[in-house]
């Protein structure tokens, strides 16, 4: 396996390489440049056009690396050439509306007598999309309970250090048992932003959400959830439904990895999504017994049930090496923080600052043609304005006033209904596009219609609910045999139900063991999709897999 090497020729070993990169890609977001000086027009128009493809390609962020030739070999380049490549480089970012940061630079040793110092640069590039009003990510946080997951979130987002009482995630609880006990049982959201110069945006200078977003062009929604096995099916919801983004696994340095830890870190990389480690808590750990817990840790990581590489994150720069490569899915970098102390939270605030979307522009684009579908994962009833559901765009757009289906119902039904209004991050909008979290208020529809797991449909999409439908499981756990009629609670997007296997192409199914099964709801039918994930679970028995078949159950569409 190649190792992924950055400007600073540190590969995932930690080890140190020729400094050299691999050699550019026609795609992706990263580009580079041996030197701009000095470019006729014609060579200028094709450079700024170059820059908006690869600003497309990384949905509003670029890389350059200049004084790098395109095997990827670090020339570096004199003062006089390294300012006017700036210079055009500036020029190009201006014409595109987009902004500058210089990441890092690199001192390159020329072998060639009397030509000075000689520098290498990388620099983030970065524009907000048109259709977008800030470049917005979702970050999921796991963890085991009394790990310090919301008092981590608390301290970023609010920008004051916590008291070692837990007195920072009294911010994000949002019912009174939660902040009697300490513990959250819901799911919580909040948000972190950072500016075009890559500076932090939240409540420390914001009075309200609107501000954070009004001022920031890279936004992040954190979404908590409960570490307690108690309330692991909703955690699973948030996972599941929330389609997060990144992952954040928060492991206490007092406690080790314990009840939850391991389960949250298998259900993130069965759904395919980045996890990131934070092992919180550090003033209170001695020395020996974190360097324990961090081999513990890199062992796991590296176990055949993961297979990643893990990176112990130490400066600004392992924060942006790792940041660039995390989207291989490949490397999991590990931080080590204090919230009281504030040990290492810039890392984090580094890492999310240069860490790339997982989606490119062009591709959230092409699920935008698609017809509309919004997955419902919230329920609100809101004073004067009435019904109003919150969940993920996955495909299409809508817009104020839009008629849409509305269903499945408990027997399968689909009715017709209007959007009022459009919100995203409490901020009225007028179009919500594929990928994209918001709320729709809904015309005339009562709370009681509706539940999680609902979706919203274009009225020409072909509605098709089942009951029934066919999958490829692969098991992860199961204390013994797992046969025909086995029960289980299954989740698939926002769908949260029960279901029996009604038929499998083998007498039965154990641990490590893979099948063709076909599920059947208890209770209702369902709108999901061929190819979506799904996590199921009984107890202690979990397993995965992707929905290969529907057999589909026939609505009667009302209008």
């Amino acid at each position: 396996m190649d190792c992924p090497v950055d400007l600073f020729g540190i590969c995932d070993d930690g080890k140190e390489l020729p400094e050299s990169l691999p050699p550019e890609e026609e795609e992706g977001n990263v580009e580079y440049k041996l030197k701009l000086v000095n470019p006729s027009p014609s060579r200028l128009e094709h450079l700024v056009t170059q820059m908006k493809w690869r600003l497309e390609e990384g949905e509003g962020e670029a890389i350059y690396e200049i004084g790098v030739e395109d095997n990827g070999l670090l020339t570096g380049l004199n003062e006089a050439d390294l300012k006017a490549s700036l210079s055009t480089l500036e020029t190009m970012s201006q014409r595109l509306g987009a902004s500058l940061t210089i990441l890092r630079e690199k001192t390159v040793e020329s072998k060639q007598r009397g030509t000075g110092v000689r520098k290498a640069l990388e620099i983030l590039v970065r524009k907000v999309p048109d259709d977008q009003e800030f470049i917005d990510l979702r970050l999921a946080v796991l963890g085991n309970m009394e790990a310090g997951k919301s008092t981590l979130l608390g301290v970023l987002t609010h920008g004051e250090l916590d008291n070692g009482r837990g007195c920072a995630r009294l911010n994000l609880f949002r019912h009174l048992h939660e902040i009697q006990s300490g513990r959250t049982s819901s799911i919580s959201y909040d948000i972190l932003g950072f500016d075009s110069k890559g500076q932090v945006v939240n409540y420390a200078d914001c009075r309200s959400v609107e501000e954070i977003c009004e001022n920031s062009s890279k936004l992040f929604t954190l979404i908590d959830l409960a570490g307690h096995q108690k309330y692991l099916r909703t955690t699973i919801f948030g996972l599941t439904g929330n389609c997060p983004d990144f992952a954040m696994l928060v492991v206490s340095a007092t406690t080790g990895i314990v009840g939850t830890t391991k389960e949250h870190l298998g259900y993130a990389l069965a759904l395919g999504v980045p996890v990131m480690v934070v092992v919180n808590k550090v003033d209170l750990c001695p020395a020996p017994s974190l360097q324990r817990l961090l081999r513990q840790l890199e062992t796991i990581l590296k176990s055949p049930g993961c297979k990643k590489i893990p990176f112990r994150i130490g400066s600004h720069d392992d924060a942006i090496t790792v940041a660039n490569s995390f989207d291989t899915n490949k490397i999991t970098p590990i931080f080590t923080v204090s919230c009281v102390t504030g040990h290492n939270l810039d890392l984090i605030l580094k890492f999310l600052h240069v860490l790339p979307p997982q989606k490119s522009h062009s591709e959230r684009q092409r699920l935008s043609q698609y017809l509309t579908e919004f997955q419902i994962d919230e329920l609100y009833s809101v004073p004067h304005v009435g019904t109003v559901v919150g969940g993920v765009i996955k495909r299409g757009s809508i817009r104020e006033g839009e008629k849409l289906l509305l269903g499945p119902s408990d027997h399968g039904t689909f009715e017709e209904v209007k959007v009022r209004t459009v919100h995203r991050n409490r901020m009225p909008c007028r179009l919500i596009q594929a990928g994209q979290a918001a709320s729709v208020a809904l015309v005339d529809v009562e709370r009681e219609q509706l539940r999680k797991g609902m979706v919203l449909l274009s009225p020409s999409a072909e509605v098709v609910c089942c009951q029934q439908f066919e999958a490829d499981v692969y098991v992860l756990f199961h204390s013994n045999k797992i046969t025909r009629n086995f029960q289980t609670t299954v989740h698939i997007g926002t769908v949260c139900q029960t279901a029996v296997i009604s038929s499998i192409n083998k007498n039965y199914i154990k641990t490590n063991e893979k099948a063709r099964v076909t599920f059947t709801f208890k209770f209702k039918p369902e709108y999901i999709r061929v190819g979506a994930r799904l996590l199921f679970r009984d107890g202690k028995s979990k397993g995965v897999g992707e929905v290969t078949q529907i057999f589909p159950f026939e609505p009667h569409i009302q209008t």
